[in-house]
């Protein structure tokens, strides 16, 4: 038995898969394009159980998870969110996601128990550059971001990243 190629497809199919890797990293640069590098912006605000918190230096890295009630992404990431607040420090800001009473509702409803400050202009997003939801910064110990993802990511992807920010700061 013998496999012949269509020189023809062949060429298709990698031009093909040229362009949706063009594309993805087209789209990846968007919306990272405006996200600071370097000492992260300051973050201070209050969490909807009325924690004050802040963006300091701390002794382990710090996870800022920037995420939406209507974004069905960020709904299916908030287990990793959920795990990874038990390790580490985690800020969420829940963007554009209406008002206190709204997004108090929503955690309350799925169980969420990390801090959620809620950015309703979204002001802090716009400090961040953030573009897209879900998008996560993970900033060491001395306040450099150190990683920065945008979309889905698992939770040993996040894991690892944290866990790199404590060993390279």
């Amino acid at each position: 038995m013998s496999i012949k190629f269509n020189k023809k497809s062949v060429i298709t199919n990698i031009v093909w898969v040229a362009a949706l890797t063009l594309v993805f990293f087209g789209v990846r640069y968007y919306q990272q394009a405006e996200m600071p590098k370097g000492i992260a912006p300051a973050v201070v605000g209050i969490t909807l159980d009325g924690q004050r918190v802040s963006l300091e230096k701390s002794a382990k890295p710090v996870l800022l998870h920037f995420w939406a009630t209507w974004c069905k992404i960020c709904e299916w990431e908030q287990g990793t969110i959920e795990s990874l607040a038990k390790d580490y420090a985690v800020i969420s800001i829940a963007i554009q996601s209406g008002d206190n009473e709204k997004v108090k509702n929503y955690i309350k409803e799925r169980g969420i128990s990390f801090p959620v400050i809620n950015d309703t202009f979204g002001q802090f997003a716009m400090d961040y550059g953030v573009r897209g939801v879900p998008s996560s910064f993970v900033i060491d110990k001395n306040g450099v971001i150190r990683a920065v993802e945008v979309g889905y990511t698992s939770e040993i992807g996040l894991r690892l990243r944290l866990w790199w920010a404590s060993l390279t700061s």
